[in-house]
């Protein structure tokens, strides 16, 4: 009798919910005009769903062409097609919203840099570590990618002989997730050298992110649901557990050899005969000169960061990137005539060599606009005295974000050629005019905007910048299933399913 009762209080609570909703947002709410589809209007749950199937990016991009500029999505969460300054520009007082605390511990003292919603504390955090990131620091690191690109060019070399069709999409995951903990930690996960999901990484990385995307639309649950999951082997939560608890452990070995004075940062040979400091010995040793400003929780929590945001973004976009150079054979032939022609067909690129290649950024650019790493929109908070989007007002406390897909495939901003992959657009736009690039530019947000745009990209252009000439340069790949099997999957980073390739070596000449 009290289970039958407690199901008719649910079954009547939730109607009335939904009852409520309905007369709110269609009759009441100042954002009532806002349209969209039906579902909508009544719950989160529509959303929900739609988010739960992977593939939001695309119903996100039909969402405003069906509906415009501003789109409802939920009751309360308003979906926009530009970046707006007032929204993501520095200076912005829109704070981050509930969304992002699903991209955290529960506790409230156990937070992170990407999910915080406190704008001062991020500014402060991020002033204060941003020096680590700036990509002066980062070439310190190149020999470091180096290093993970001959094992991953050795790879191909493997894959090419056995004839044995090669996933790019798991071993750019791979080489991504090396590269970082290399430079964190001064040793590989060990991903590229036999390709396996070293301590089932990888797997938690999945969980975890699956988890936050989808328990952000519910915020209030993620707390009882997280103490609850963290406790179940493959949940999300307890996946994000592991995440944390292999960063403790990194910190806790390297403290205690540095307090018995047997340790020794590992030897790297460069030009300039220095060893480059890991992020963890340059946080260690910021914390020994001021720990009132960095502590314990900093060193942990930027090692975190680095290792769930460091490994997806970068192998989304190398995905992306050779994608889009294999299934189109003109822009790829004319990226190997650039490489020739700046004379380095026989020899490694360099950072500095590859930012003299202007069709080489346009590729990337390009490819980068068109499969974008993040697939969901920027939720922020309108703060006290709501804000005008267009002809639609949105009263304080409304979310609104705009997804990143949605500004890169607008036909007014890149063309009515916008779905296609077309590098030359790059540079067209800045041959006709500074307006015509700079518009262009305001709408380009592959890794964030303004103060909360991504701290770690000059990581990931780093590596993209080593890689690609090096695989375009030196084989011949060829897709392995037609190109419409592209399929992905969208929990916040869009990751495809599989890039199959079969691998030739490629006879080259330096005619230079």
């Amino acid at each position: 009798m009290h289970l039958q009762a407690a199901i008719l209080l649910a079954v009547v609570s939730g109607s009335c919910y939904v009852l409520y909703s309905l007369i709110w947002e269609s009759f009441i709410s100042l954002a009532r005009s806002v349209p969209g589809p039906k579902g909508g209007r009544l719950s989160r749950l529509w959303f929900y769903r739609k988010v739960r199937n992977g593939s939001f990016h695309h119903e996100n991009i039909a969402l405003h062409e069906q509906y415009g500029p501003v789109v409802r999505v939920a009751p309360g969460f308003f979906s926009i097609s530009t970046p707006e300054k007032a929204i993501y520009g520095i200076g912005s007082n829109f704070p981050k919203s509930d969304w992002y605390q699903g991209w955290k511990h529960p506790s409230p003292d156990r937070w992170t840099l990407f999910p915080d919603q406190d704008i001062k504390r991020h500014a402060e955090t991020r002033k204060r570590f941003q020096g680590l990131y700036s990509m002066s620091s980062l070439l310190s690191y190149e020999s470091y990618v180096d290093d993970c690109i001959d094992i991953f060019l050795g790879k191909l070399d493997q894959f090419a002989k056995s004839g044995q069709s090669m996933d790019l999409v798991h071993w750019f995951q791979c080489y991504a997730a090396d590269v970082i903990a290399e430079i964190t930690y001064s040793e590989r996960f060990g991903f590229l050298d036999n390709g396996e999901d070293v301590a089932g990484t990888m797997a938690a990385l999945d969980k975890s992110m699956s988890y936050s995307t989808l328990v952000g639309i519910y915020p209030k649950l993620h707390p009882y649901l997280y103490a609850v999951l963290e406790k179940i082997p493959g949940s999300g939560a307890a996946g994000r557990t592991y995440l944390m608890s292999f960063v403790q452990r990194k910190i806790a070995e390297r403290n205690v050899a540095r307090e018995k004075g047997n340790y020794e940062p590992k030897a790297k040979e460069l030009e300039d005969g220095l060893a480059p400091k890991d992020f963890l010995d340059k946080l260690t040793d910021a914390k020994e000169q001021d720990p009132d400003k960095v502590t314990p929780y900093h060193i942990f929590m930027m090692g975190l960061s680095n290792i769930i945001a460091g490994a997806d973004t970068t192998a989304v976009s190398l995905s992306g990137i050779l994608y889009y150079l294999i299934t189109s054979p003109k822009s790829l032939a004319k990226l190997r005539r650039e490489i020739e022609e700046h004379g380095r067909i026989d020899k490694r690129v360099t950072f500095a060599d590859s930012q003299e290649m202007p069709y080489l950024q346009a590729v990337i650019k390009e490819a980068l606009r068109m499969h974008s790493a993040t697939g969901l929109p920027l939720w922020r908070v309108v703060p006290q005295g709501g804000v005008q989007i267009g002809e639609y007002w949105l009263p304080p406390g409304s979310n609104v974000g705009v997804n990143s897909w949605v500004a890169h495939y607008d036909k007014s901003i890149f063309g009515e050629d916008a779905h296609v992959f077309r590098p030359e657009r790059w540079l067209e736009a800045k041959n006709a005019s500074a307006d015509k690039l700079k518009v262009m530019e305001a709408s380009y947000m592959p890794f964030g905007l303004g103060s909360r745009t991504c701290l770690g990209r000059h990581i990931s252009t780093l590596e993209m910048n080593k890689l690609v000439p090096e695989i375009v340069k030196k084989f011949d790949l060829a897709l392995g299933m037609p190109k419409e099997d592209w399929k992905t999957i969208n929990y916040w980073f869009v990751k495809p399913e599989r890039l199959p390739v079969t691998i030739r070596p490629r006879v080259i000449q330096d005619h230079t």
